[in-house]
């Protein structure tokens, strides 16, 4: 082979592995997803404790992500950053929540915001049965339930 023939081959392949560099650090960067929503402060000036009602506030800063339990009760906003990075699990970076509380009369007492800083994780719903069969075989079950017999059953 000649010289130049050389130098092209290696050229091509120095150009192969920088593209192949790049391809692989793009891929590895990290993806921020935002999930929910949370009005500005500019909105939340807006809301006046003591003053506004229910129907004010979602007039003001929109309709809330989810309310209290029972019917007439807060309003939750909440957004979330989550960082995906490669073939990770998901990691939340950042959590913003805001919460407009309401007296008995329905007009607002309070608006009070937290962090993930300031949170923990919560079970709100838990539905799990446990299984009364756990770690018995078959053959277990079977002689378990002989004991369960009522002769009784068999004189009538």
């Amino acid at each position: 082979m000649s010289v130049i023939h050389r130098r092209k081959i290696a050229g091509l392949r120095r150009f192969v592995l920088g593209a192949a560099l790049v391809t692989a650090l793009v891929a590895c960067s990290p993806i921020v997803r935002k999930h929910g929503y949370v009005p500005v402060e500019e909105d939340l000036a807006l809301v006046q404790v003591g003053v506004d009602t229910r129907e004010t506030v979602v007039d003001v800063i929109g309709a809330p992500v989810a309310t209290g339990l029972l019917e007439g009760g807060d309003y939750y906003y909440v957004a979330s950053h989550f960082r995906h990075y490669g073939p990770l699990k998901p990691q939340e970076i950042q959590r913003d929540i805001v919460v407009v509380v309401f007296d008995a009369s329905g007009v607002v007492a309070n608006v009070e915001r937290y962090g993930l800083e300031d949170g923990n994780v919560v079970t709100l719903s838990r539905r799990v049965t446990t299984s009364a069969t756990a770690d018995k075989t078959f053959l277990r079950q079977l002689l378990g339930n002989l004991g369960n017999i009522d002769t009784g059953q068999f004189i009538n």
